[in-house]
């Protein structure tokens, strides 16, 4: 059993063994937490899937109608003649070969990297690098997008992808502690909402098993999902 620090038990037993509704439980966590930081609202979503199995993965997108309070570093790989228009729509870093050199050499100074499809060829070369990191352009995602300009302003204004992990968990960060409790509550309906629809169809029965909410570093909460 991991070690527990002496704040992180505190804030343990602050909390009550009980489905807690939403609203209620993000009160609690920002009364318990003890981060010196902006700390992230995390959703835990246990999904009903079997990992092994293709057609049973969850991956899609969610756009937070609040975002996520983080600044999120983009990286457009398109060609010259649409770098101008990256440029315009936020993108931090804009560029082609001389970008695909760069990750080449071990540089990862981003959080998204966006493309268009016409340079899937020469961007796909970095699927070794980028796609351990979750960071390869992918349509599912839309990052890879005929239209640059959007994708860019999507991501931009929290456009976020989620999928599961090995063990049928999807993690979709909400927001930030400094955000308004209904901001944080309107974000994590619409995640919860986006993962509804993205259930499998090969996935039968009950699908969500539960939620939890948590903090960065607090104890996780378990939400009433029938008073949402």
């Amino acid at each position: 059993m991991p070690h527990r620090g002496k704040k992180y038990l505190t804030a343990l037993r602050a909390i009550e063994k009980r489905p807690y509704p939403l609203g209620e439980a993000i009160e609690t966590l920002k009364k318990v937490r003890y981060e010196r930081f902006d700390a992230t609202f995390e959703l835990s979503i246990d999904l009903n899937i079997d990992p092994r199995y293709a057609e049973q993965l969850v991956r899609g997108t969610v756009t937070l109608p609040h975002g996520t309070g983080r600044q999120v570093r983009v990286l457009a790989l398109v060609s010259p003649d649409k770098q101008k228009d990256a440029e315009a729509a936020g993108a931090d870093y804009v560029g082609l070969e001389e970008y695909i050199a760069k990750i080449e050499q071990g540089w990862l100074d981003m959080d998204v990297v966006v493309c268009t499809p016409d340079v899937m060829s020469k961007v796909a070369r970095l699927g070794k690098i980028l796609g351990p990191r979750g960071l390869m352009p992918n349509p599912k995602s839309g990052t890879v997008s005929p239209d640059i300009a959007k994708a860019i302003k999507e991501v931009k204004a929290g456009k976020i992808e989620v999928r599961n992990d090995k063990t049928g968990v999807v993690h979709i960060p909400i927001g930030k502690a400094s955000f308004e409790t209904q901001k944080l509550r309107e974000n994590a309906i619409e995640a919860i909402r986006t993962i509804e629809a993205l259930k499998p169809a090969a996935v039968k029965g009950n699908y969500i098993l539960s939620v939890y909410l948590s903090t960065t570093m607090s104890p996780s909460i378990l939400i009433d999902r029938s008073r949402l």
